[in-house]
């Protein structure tokens, strides 16, 4: 999500040089659902949040095509759309967005220090981070040709566009369990592509896999790529591959769904806060806050169970409430 930007671009976005050191009440690394909705609320809270888009201006969203489960929108719209329609709320209550990413963070002090694209240097009251996570991919070029037209990573968003339908999903673990399960609601058929003899699931989700008719495990099976004349069609595995069995297999299907896990965008800020063994940031339950004093996280680098459009503009809107009163009790 992260990468640097052209200096001469930097310039351009930003106020001063290369080099300036600028204090903000409330910085903002990352947009998509949880960023915007923090800067709509700490704009509102006369904070003047300063954010940094990253390299993926709206989050993962930018890559759906329908949204149809987020409140407000009853005949549904597009991630692309929805993200500018956040964005310009943002703005119209005075908040400073920018491109531009954050590389090296210091919270070591009572001033937090943020440098964008290895040049300037940030100093922050406060820091929201809302860099979100990225969905796991097999690295097979037909991933990206069917972006947005049959190949999803979140089946809880995209999974009713394919009701009836059959449809594959890619993993052995807690996650492609569920996944699988809550599709088999929904379509007609699911495909659980498992690389190994057994799922590494937990014995329940093992088990209610199992039971669920129709889902069909196709035990030891790697996808090779896929087919359709502009949309997902079909499927071609390798069953067994690299033994004496090893055959190629071909599905049809409508729908391709990866379940082979996230990892959160948090690298950059590992040194001074806390994170599980996947690399989502801890948080003081019931609130956004790190164990940083006056550094929050929401969205999806936080939260590992939900990752939905809704659940990370609430957390969003936690992290500036719980910032603005940061400030508040600072500055009584």
């Amino acid at each position: 999500m992260f990468k640097a930007m052209n200096l001469e671009e930097n310039k351009s976005n930003n106020p001063g040089t290369a080099g300036d050191i600028e204090k903000v009440k409330c910085l903002i690394i990352g947009s998509g659902p949880a960023g915007y909705t923090a800067a709509i609320y700490a704009a509102r809270a006369n904070l003047s949040p300063v954010m940094y888009e990253g390299l993926q201006p709206g989050g993962q969203l930018t890559t759906t095509t329908e949204v149809e489960n987020f409140p407000g929108y009853p005949q549904g719209i597009t991630g692309p759309e929805m993200m500018e329609d956040l964005k310009t709320q943002a703005q119209r209550f005075g908040s400073d967005i920018r491109w531009g990413l954050a590389t090296k963070v210091d919270f070591s002090g009572s001033v937090h220090k943020v440098w964008i694209d290895e040049k300037k240097l940030i100093e922050a009251e406060t820091v929201i981070i809302a860099t979100g996570a990225t969905a796991k991919y097999l690295g097979i070029d037909d991933e990206k040709k069917y972006a947005g037209s049959g190949v999803s990573a979140c089946a809880t968003c995209d999974g009713f566009f394919y009701r009836g339908k059959d449809v594959a999903v890619v993993g052995g673990g807690d996650t492609a369990a569920e996944e699988a399960i809550y599709l088999a609601g929904i379509v007609n058929k699911v495909y659980l592509i498992v690389r190994r003899n057994e799922l590494r699931a937990s014995k329940v989700m093992q088990e209610r896999v199992l039971k669920t008719k129709n889902i069909e495990v196709l035990w030891e099976h790697q996808t090779k790529g896929l087919t359709g004349d502009g949309v997902v069609e079909g499927a071609i595995l390798w069953k067994k591959k690299g033994t004496p069995e090893e055959e190629e297999v071909t599905i049809k299907i409508d729908g391709f769904f990866l379940a082979i896990g996230h990892k959160p965008n948090s690298d950059f800020v590992k040194e001074f806060v806390d994170t599980d063994e996947v690399g989502y940031i801890k948080t003081v339950p019931g609130s956004s806050k790190t164990k940083v004093s006056g550094v929050f996280a929401c969205g999806d680098v936080q939260d590992s169970i939900y990752r939905q459009a809704v659940t990370a503009a609430g957390s969003g809107c936690m992290a500036a409430i719980d910032a603005e009163r940061y400030l508040s009790e600072k500055h009584s």
